[in-house]
């Protein structure tokens, strides 16, 4: 079976082509939101861990910054993604129950999401 011979575009039409290409391509993207957990005096710094590391796969070091930073600055940003990703991290964080390492312990730890500041 013999394939057909190839047709070469001139060089001209190439980069017009690759031209037009990238016109058509939308570089635009969706706005960016931070999820933010917030601090409270109800959960360890090894519930932080491990939920960090179960939800988002965050390593045991980095999680240990962050439990670090919500518990001295009330909060600290976990990731920036668009909205429905950040709704979803959001409800992954209230949904993943209370520490048990701590009896007056009811629940989750509360976490928001706001518009990422580009700078």
């Amino acid at each position: 079976m013999q394939l057909p011979p190839l047709k070469l575009l001139p060089l001209i039409s190439m980069a017009q082509t690759l031209e037009q290409t990238l016109e058509d391509i939308d570089l635009s993207h969706e706005p960016l939101f931070n999820v933010v957990l917030l601090n409270d005096d109800l959960h360890t710094d090894a519930y932080v861990v491990e939920m960090l590391g179960r939800l988002f796969f965050i390593a045991p070091a980095q999680a240990f910054r962050h439990a670090v930073e919500v518990d001295t600055t009330g909060r600290t940003i976990l990731i920036t993604c668009e909205q429905p990703q950040a709704h979803f991290a959001k409800d992954q964080i209230h949904g993943f129950g209370r520490d048990p390492r701590i009896k007056t312990c009811a629940g989750s730890m509360s976490a928001i999401i706001e518009p990422a500041v580009s700078k």
